[in-house]
């Protein structure tokens, strides 16, 4: 009987907030993340690496399940370190599954462990920045191979793809870029219209391409990754992205959850078990790997985001497309212009890489600073060589473990890493101590905890997430 009652009011409670803040700015708020989520959602479905069904159900799913759980405008993104190399490297649908798959089983131990904190706090910055670079390089890679064959020379065959929108965009994008105004959706509305213009008009019967049904679809694809094919997909895109995953979108997450809603503070644990069950349930059956993200939550803050009103309509807002076209979209979306995509894409790749220009912040010691850049770009050239994240994350360790050793010495550097294996237990118990309610300014660079007994902070752009990370003192919670 208890536990009905609290359902009720805990139900009653939720429906009062929505219809509370039921308003524009949430629905503008809604349009955030969108930057991020449609050029890697449209590249994956075109090529086949993801099911499109699959994907819209789960994401608008785990939208509406995400708000009501915490109560913010919690966002649901791609993983962009597994979709950059996927994209890159034309890996199977199957492979992208491993990957998301093997991911989220480590993501979700480490939140039932309460362990998360520890690869956050002993994966070095600078190699981390280098997996967000070398993710960042691959994406405009891609983004320069859907551009480089379109001519500048416009006719009646390529007057929705060619050079000068590609141009165009890119002004467009770069008009925008300090504004409110989302580029991402407009940029997407209009290459919708260029392709439904094509699809039912000037190329009606010659496209071949099958049209969007509207009717009632649902995932019916199951993936089934043979052993290999687990280990390729797992090895080459995933490793890579585990750290990643561990500090941006969960351990940076809540520290800013803690600066913007002081009053609905989320776990690390519970968001990274929320990380790890969302692809658990949906990489099954070919849906994108998906994650929360400190980035996403901020630019839906930015766009007028208050509270999970904004991603329940967006969740909303996916499901009905789900069911209402699912997969059948994909002819449509094969048609959508490269020019406008490639915009779209190579400026996902550039708020991407942004975040390496963090890599000394907080660090003052010149030889330091050298060092971080180092391995940063040896992370990011082995990325880029062999199209494998997990090959450029264990290559970062190795520079960074030699370097840290040329720069300390033999004894200070087994002293220091001695030290940091004794600390561990006290990390693991203070991991929870932080959490900042002090009143900030949003619309200024604003500091929040990463651990509570650990030697890192986050400090998170309400524009563009985590930025520096620095020394902090560990205070107790009462």
């Amino acid at each position: 009987m208890q536990l009905m009652d609290h359902i009720k009011t805990r139900s009653k409670n939720s429906y009062q907030r929505i219809k509370q803040n039921l308003t524009l700015h949430e629905v503008s708020g809604s349009l955030g993340d969108l930057g991020t989520l449609l050029p890697i959602m449209i590249s994956l479905a075109v090529s086949g690496q993801i099911n499109l069904t699959s994907t819209l159900w789960f994401g608008g799913i785990w939208n509406i399940v995400s708000g009501l759980l915490f109560q913010v405008p919690m966002c649901v993104q791609p993983m962009k370190a597994i979709a950059a190399t996927i994209l890159s490297s034309d890996m199977t649908i199957e492979q992208n599954m491993s990957a998301g798959l093997g991911v989220a089983a480590i993501i979700f131990f480490l939140g039932a462990t309460r362990t998360i904190h520890l690869v956050g706090s002993y994966t070095p910055v600078a190699v981390i920045r280098g997996i967000q670079l070398g993710a960042a390089c691959s994406l405009i890679k891609k983004a320069h191979d859907l551009v480089k064959g379109l001519p500048w020379v416009i006719t009646s065959d390529n007057w929705s793809d060619n050079n000068t929108w590609v141009l165009l965009s890119f002004i467009f994008v770069m008009i925008c870029y300090r504004t409110r105004v989302p580029s991402a959706l407009i940029l997407f509305i209009i290459g919708l219209i260029f392709a439904l213009i094509r699809m039912f008009g000037t190329e009606r019967d010659s496209l071949g391409l099958p049209w969007p049904v509207a009717g009632g679809h649902y995932p019916d694809t199951i993936i089934r990754p043979t052993p290999e094919e687990f280990r390729t997909g797992f090895g080459n895109a995933g490793v890579g992205q585990i750290p990643l995953t561990a500090l941006n979108s969960v351990i940076a997450l809540s520290a800013l959850i803690d600066d913007l809603f002081p009053d609905r503070h989320a776990d690390t644990a519970s968001i990274s078990m929320s990380v790890g069950a969302m692809n658990l349930i949906g990489c099954w059956f070919g849906s994108m790997p998906f994650c929360h993200g400190s980035g996403g939550l901020a630019g839906q803050y930015r766009f007028g985001a208050r509270s999970e009103v904004s991603i329940i309509i967006l969740g909303l807002c996916k499901l009905l497309l789900g069911i209402i076209f699912g997969s059948s979209l994909v002819g449509l979306l094969q048609v959508f212009p490269n020019s406008i995509l490639g915009v779209m894409l190579f400026i996902s790749g550039i708020e991407l890489a942004s975040a390496a220009r963090a890599v000394n912040n907080g660090v003052t010691d010149e030889a330091k600073q050298k060092e971080n850049w180092t391995i940063m770009l040896v992370t990011m050239g082995v990325i880029i060589a062999y199209s494998n994240d997990g090959v450029g994350f264990l290559s970062g360790l190795v520079a960074a473990l030699i370097l840290a050793v040329q720069r300390l010495g033999i004894r200070a550097w087994f002293k220091s890493f001695f030290a940091g294996i004794r600390e561990m237990p006290s990390k693991w118990k203070h991991q929870e101590a932080f959490q900042y309610n002090k009143p900030t300014d949003v619309s200024s660079d604003f500091k929040a905890p990463m651990n509570g007994n650990g030697p890192h902070e986050v400090v998170v752009d309400p524009e563009r997430g985590p930025k520096e990370i620095y020394t902090p003192k560990p205070t107790t919670r009462h």
